[in-house]
């Protein structure tokens, strides 16, 4: 439907709505719930040279109003994924967005040469915000300079547009979105999640294998609202915005602050079949806001940002 239609570089999307990486693996899961071609895209799990087992057990613990997770960017490597993930993904009309990260600069460049060979990507996602890992991760995400740098390392040799993730962990996401746009970005994907740590007080221990992990869902956000705000006021770059996204107002809120187009993951867990809902309830809720599109709205939000 136009009235739902998005293109963002290397995305001509029929609707605003993806998953966010990790939360539909690499598109092999709810084959029984979704129609992937009727998602705006479809992102993949963060892939990285190596095969990852992730962290100890447990990785995942359930809060009131989000999950905390520590994964650890678990994977099959990049090797696998070309081979085994990405070649059953050749039927779909949607658009699939490949998520890189890595522990070094040079993995990060690894494996934009390796996903380089598959046709089957539109755009990469270039993760430099995972809180779960003990190299790269953080240690990228905080750093404008480093952001910078691999963004340019991976924009010079990647085929496709590439759409930088950013961590909220910073006391500053202006100054790295700004590194992104200034290495060469195509987008800016935000946030990732909150690191956050909980205890369990008859054990004494902490919830997580990890000890600390990444908080996502609908405690984070009004966070996400407003790093979004914050970064849609200060670079020129289309923003996928994301973090604890539930319902379809809070669709329209993230094109509000700024973003051009949206990602939803821990929502899923609970109801999966959220996107669908989102999608499906969009034109209507758009018609009793007196909006015309998601385009004229987006055009509407950069206007009264470059009016002041």
């Amino acid at each position: 439907m136009k009235q739902l239609s998005v293109n963002l570089p290397g995305l001509k999307m029929e609707n605003p709505v993806m998953p966010a990486s990790g939360t539909f693996g690499f598109g092999d899961m709810y084959h029984d719930l979704y129609d992937y071609n009727k998602l705006g895209a479809i992102v993949l799990k963060s892939t990285t040279e190596r095969a990852r087992v992730g962290n100890e057990d447990p990785k995942f613990f359930s809060l009131k109003n989000g999950v905390l997770n520590a994964v650890g960017l678990k994977n099959p490597g990049v090797d696998k994924v070309l081979t085994e993930k990405l070649s059953k993904l050749t039927h779909y009309q949607t658009p699939i967005i490949a998520s890189v990260a890595g522990e070094t600069v040079e993995e990060f460049v690894t494996v934009t040469k390796k996903l380089n060979q598959s046709d089957v990507i539109s755009a990469l996602e270039i993760n430099v915000s995972c809180p779960n890992v003990k190299e790269g991760g953080l240690t990228f995400g905080t750093d404008p300079e480093m952001v910078r740098l691999i963004t340019e390392k991976v924009k010079k040799i990647a085929k496709v547009p590439i759409y930088v993730k950013l961590t909220p962990n910073v006391t500053d996401i202006v100054s790295i979105a700004k590194a992104a746009e200034a290495g060469g970005a195509d987008g800016i994907s935000l946030i990732n999640t909150v690191l956050s740590m909980n205890f369990d007080v008859k054990t004494r221990k902490p919830v997580l294998g990890n000890m600390t992990g990444g908080l996502s869902g609908e405690s984070i956000f009004p966070i996400a609202v407003r790093m979004v705000y914050q970064v849609s006021q200060a670079v020129d770059l289309p923003i996928i915005g994301m973090g604890g996204i539930q319902s379809t107002d809070d669709v329209i809120q993230m094109f509000l602050a700024g973003a051009s187009a949206v990602a939803i993951g821990t929502a899923t867990y609970k109801n999966p079949l959220v996107m669908n809902q989102i999608i499906e309830e969009l034109p209507a809720r758009l018609n009793e806001l007196e909006i015309d599109s998601i385009e004229s709205l987006i055009a509407e939000v950069k206007e009264a940002r470059k009016n002041g």
